[in-house]
């Protein structure tokens, strides 16, 4: 059997698809799973070795160009790509024009989709056109089973769908040769993933202060992570405060990987590389401030803690309270 699954952003998204590989593995063992991401996740998805294919989507880049003659020659090739086999089912779980057409161009029999949105989601209805199966979710689906019950339901399993705990499938992230071994991984270490899109998602810079303080105490550096310059300007200002702290150089999307999965803790907000530490069960704590806990909270292991909640951000004790309980 031949599967497609559709997934192309973001990475917390992606990244909560990763259960519907061993999910279908587990039922049909000799099948064989591709799956379209967009390019700047494609080497997430390939730390899933079950995973046969990966073909990288580009629409965020070639959109700037689209009647570039480079682009035009790029967006045959993945149309080449992506028709290149005949699938069993088609699965996507982004409900999206742009993953629907991208649905309709594969070659292949039963093309399965959502037949709506979660609440406060992107979803498209427009995308069900191109479904053989539009397969409905209740409005307040956790991320990760939502994506497993579209699979489910397309071959068949979803009886017994919520007795298995989801395996995300990830093996150890490695770097080239050529980049060395970063500096920080010499001791263990405390990660705080302070950075995210909209201020209103963002955590007081006084309790990330008053956090750190305490971490230091028990003896663990705390290195701070960012992605653009606004990020990195906060992460100066918090290491300013903060005892031990460490700016981290910017890092590729590998080099982010591994800081989530050998960390000793991991503070961080609603945020891809947060989720990737619970998914790979590093004792993580997982902040919200301005988005549901219900939608993507880590719920399947112990060592994840989940605090606050839409409009009610924990508070600095809190934090630190499951910080103790995850270090004990």
């Amino acid at each position: 059997m031949n599967i497609l699954l559709i997934r192309v952003s973001s990475l917390g998204d992606v990244l909560h698809n990763m259960p519907i590989v061993a999910d279908i593995l587990r039922h049909f063992p000799h099948a064989k799973i591709d799956w379209v991401v967009e390019e700047g996740y494609v080497e997430l998805v390939k730390l899933n070795p079950n995973v046969r294919k990966v073909i990288p989507f580009a629409l965020r880049r070639w959109r700037k160009a689209l009647f570039s003659a480079p682009v035009r020659a790029e967006i045959a090739a993945f149309k080449k790509s992506l028709q290149a086999q005949t699938y069993d089912v088609i699965l996507d779980t982004q409900g999206l024009l742009k993953t629907g057409v991208i649905m309709g161009l594969a070659n292949g029999g039963a093309k399965v989709g959502l037949a709506n949105g979660t609440e406060g989601s992107g979803y498209e209805a427009i995308s069900r056109i191109f479904h053989t199966l539009s397969v409905p979710v209740d409005v307040r689906t956790h991320a990760v089973l939502r994506g497993r019950i579209v699979a489910a339901r397309a071959l068949g399993y979803v009886d017994t769908l919520t007795e298995i705990a989801p395996d995300f499938g990830l093996t150890e992230p490695t770097l080239p040769a050529t980049s060395g071994t970063p500096e920080w991984l010499a001791k263990p270490y405390a990660v705080f993933f302070h950075g995210t899109a909209g201020a209103a998602k963002k955590w007081p810079a006084h309790d990330w202060i008053t956090v750190g303080k305490h971490v230091n105490q028990l003896n663990y550096p705390v290195l701070l992570a960012w992605g653009n310059r606004d990020e990195q300007v906060e992460a100066e200002q918090l290491a300013a405060h903060i005892p031990n702290a460490q700016v981290l150089p910017k890092l590729s999307m590998m080099e982010a990987i591994l800081l989530a999965q050998r960390a000793t803790l991991v503070v961080g907000l609603d945020t891809g590389l947060t989720h990737i530490a619970a998914a790979y069960y590093r004792p993580t704590v997982e902040i919200y401030c301005a988005s549901p806990k219900w939608k993507t909270e880590g719920n399947w292991s112990e060592s994840i803690i989940n605090l606050g909640d839409k409009g009610a951000p924990p508070s600095a004790q809190e934090v630190i309270n499951a910080v103790d309980q995850l270090l004990a």
